[in-house]
């Protein structure tokens, strides 16, 4: 088996880390480090090197430490082992061999795994699917996600179809903005409170932040009446997926239909050279309840179901890897 060694992060490490995350099949700008530090504060950072017997890079792990856990971050919506490219099945079972033998050697018993949704890879990457197979991974969770495949001729449903038309009757007006802060004010905040008495993940200054280091893949969308504001959704761009992160609507003024209107025109205009449009899941209770209204809403513009899984992995099985091969 080929031999890796694993290193944990540190800030002399930042420039090799952006460098291979930006080239690496599957990861996404939430795996640059500036987007992981800015909520440094509320996580012990655990993340991880692993190097080839020639000293070059071959993976990184995003994760945090609490205890004798590790978990791949619990401040990212995805994670996991980025790879680059080239990687082969063989040499990613052994860095995964040498990375729960550095784990348990680190007082870590247990590893949770957020897989990322391969809708985000540049290329095929199921190695780690297998690998926890073969480590008897236990899956925690699943989350359906609503993805709407851009390669494809959709079908729209005809009560969206019906919105649509209504809003153009309206003339509404789409915009890109810079400023978050109406979106945030006026309708994220105060929906989010009266419906599930939640905040955003991201607060009005974290996301002005964050939108500063990553102005061309963290980016807004309104759509107006006049001057009063209808709908908004903030994008999370990557090279193949359009994420709606966050999609909230003015409920008093709905009838101008603001919010169908701007979905629309992002999935025929904006996005369309895109390969997916990511509305983002209906669900709830780590997966177990779905909001079927919204799960409707979201499927009446042609989304169709792509999972994402949650394990548990014993750092002690890295053992199970020693005698896969025949």
């Amino acid at each position: 088996m080929k031999k890796y060694t694993v290193t944990l992060f540190e800030e002399k490490h930042t420039d090799l880390w952006n460098t291979f995350v930006a080239q690496a099949k599957n990861a996404t700008f939430l795996f640059h480090r500036d987007f992981m530090t800015y909520h440094a504060d509320r996580f012990s950072d655990f993340s991880i090197l692993i190097f080839n017997d020639k000293g070059n890079l071959e993976a990184v792990l995003p994760a945090n430490r609490v205890g004798e856990t590790i978990y791949s971050h619990q401040g990212l919506t995805y994670g996991g082992l980025v790879l680059q490219e080239k990687a082969k099945l063989s040499h990613v079972i052994a860095m995964y061999k040498q990375l729960l033998v550095f784990l348990e050697e680190q007082k870590i018993k247990t590893f949770y795994f957020k897989e990322i949704p391969r809708q985000y890879n540049t290329h095929l990457s199921d190695e780690s699917t297998y690998i926890l197979f073969l480590l008897k991974a236990k899956q925690t969770r699943v989350d359906a996600m609503s993805v709407i495949d851009l390669t494809k001729n959709n079908k729209i449903a005809s009560n969206r179809k019906q919105e649509i038309n209504k809003a153009l009757k309206f003339d509404l007006t789409i915009k890109e903005e810079t400023d978050f802060s109406a979106f945030w004010h006026t309708l994220l905040e105060p929906n989010l409170a009266f419906k599930r008495n939640l905040k955003p993940v991201h607060s009005l200054k974290d996301i002005h932040h964050l939108k500063e280091k990553f102005p061309n893949q963290i980016r807004l969308f309104t759509s107006y009446y006049k001057d009063q504001l209808l709908a908004g959704t903030l994008v999370f761009e990557t090279e193949t997926v359009a994420h709606c992160q966050y999609i909230s609507s003015n409920k008093e003024l709905q009838n101008y239909a603001g919010l169908d209107y701007l979905i629309h025109h992002l999935i025929t205009n904006q996005f369309k050279d895109k390969t997916y449009f990511d509305i983002g899941m209906s669900n709830e209770n780590e997966g177990l309840h779905t909001n079927k209204g919204l799960l409707f809403w979201k499927e009446s513009f042609g989304a169709k179901t792509i999972t994402q899984h949650f394990y548990s992995i014993d750092v002690s099985n890295h053992k199970l890897l020693d005698t896969i091969w025949i």
